[in-house]
């Protein structure tokens, strides 16, 4: 009797991809295991089956000739042969290509090859902060102290968790390897399983005479001072890396990074356009109409700014490196001043008097009055 199709022995189509490939075997291989069929004698040639035509299509390359000659060489023979798989424990040859030993004990015993190898010193982790600053800080740019509350390493014991003067001592359950192995036999064969030690927590070592002021955790919560340069032309959003600054790590590992993002404050002058600064100053109708010098606010302090005689209502004047330093490059941003015009109000009569005799000398009398063409023109 002829041996099934591989595609047909998984269920996947042709085309299935590698990925759909391994996922129709892993449920297939945990449903069909002796161990979890231990009534079912036909479990076990299922489970064969599946696990030989996994060997194949899981690997692209066998996958490949299979699809082109019905067959691999090596082990299987003839279309769709088994080849030799009579002896796989412990996990054998037909679990090639499935991911490695790990994969098949997270499958049916709840453990990973990588959790039972013995814990190594591990990274921190990285913290972050949001840091509100204001415009002129932003700026020139400025140093803040930052409050950090979290872990630290414990300074008693320098971080190893033992009181001072003493170490730590080789794990006796597990022997320093940081995992146990326990052994099962099945159908298929002596199975060997290995789990992170319970005793030691996968490292190996125990405290026997734990530091004070820590407990033997190496580290303590305390709150602690950093010290964060923000550079000259900050603006909103950016991120300030601090290496080494996060929590510390566990078991001599390193520390994390402390991320700080920039957040500019509000102006009660100023408005922000990338390195462009904005801002109003408003002048009287008679200095627009006849020019003057007024003072403007700028980051640096008061300077002068000549307003020419007939400025418009919304002229705009640019004062050039009087804004924001450029944050990767050289020089500043410009200051632009928008000028408003103010039109007085309770005017006296003689006030009243004198601009009459300007609107006569304007020949404006066309009937809608001097005020009223001025609030026209100042958009009043």
């Amino acid at each position: 009797m002829g041996k099934r199709d591989y595609y047909e022995v998984l269920g996947v189509p042709r085309d299935a991809s590698q990925d759909e490939i391994k996922k129709a075997y892993r449920q297939l291989a945990k449903k069909y295991h002796p161990d979890a069929n231990p009534n079912d004698p036909s479990a076990a040639e299922k489970f064969k089956e599946i696990n030989e035509a996994y060997e194949v299509l899981g690997d692209p390359d066998k996958r490949a000739q299979y699809d082109r000659f019905g067959h691999v060489g090596g082990g299987a023979s003839g279309a769709g042969g088994y080849g030799d798989f009579t002896d796989f424990g412990p996990f054998g040859g037909g679990f090639g290509g499935f991911g490695g030993i790990g994969d098949l004990f997270d499958m049916f015993f709840g453990s990973t090859a990588q959790e039972a190898r013995r814990r190594g010193p591990a990274r921190g982790p990285d913290l972050q902060y949001d840091l509100h600053v204001t415009l002129e800080e932003a700026a020139f740019g400025c140093e803040k102290e930052l409050e950090i509350a979290g872990w630290d390493v414990c300074r008693t014991c320098g971080g190893s968790g033992c009181r001072p003067g003493t170490r730590p001592s080789t794990c006796r359950v597990c022997k320093g390897t940081g995992q146990v192995q326990s052994v099962q036999d099945t159908l298929l064969g002596r199975v060997i399983t290995s789990r992170t030690c319970e005793n030691c927590r996968g490292t190996g070592q125990v405290i026997d005479d734990p530091c004070h002021e820590c407990r033997g955790k190496g580290r303590v919560r305390r709150r602690r001072v950093v010290v964060v340069k923000v550079p000259p032309g900050a603006d909103s959003g950016l991120r300030l890396r601090l290496s080494g600054e996060g929590e510390p790590g566990e078991r001599g590992g390193q520390p994390g990074d402390l991320y700080v993002t920039v957040h500019v404050r509000p102006h009660e002058i100023f408005t922000r356009e990338g390195d462009d600064i904005h801002c109003e100053a408003a002048i009287e109708f008679v200095q627009a109409a006849l020019g003057d010098e007024i003072e403007v606010p700028t980051l640096d302090g008061k300077v002068t700014l000549k307003i020419p005689e007939g400025t418009q209502p919304g002229a705009v004047f640019r004062l050039r490196g009087k804004g924001m330093p450029r944050l990767r490059g050289s020089g500043r941003g410009d200051l632009m001043v928008h000028v408003t015009v103010k039109v007085p109000q309770r005017l006296t009569e003689k006030e009243k008097e004198i601009l009459r005799q300007f609107q006569k000398l304007r020949g404006e009398s066309d009937g809608r009055g001097f005020f009223r063409k001025m609030k026209d023109a100042f958009g009043m």
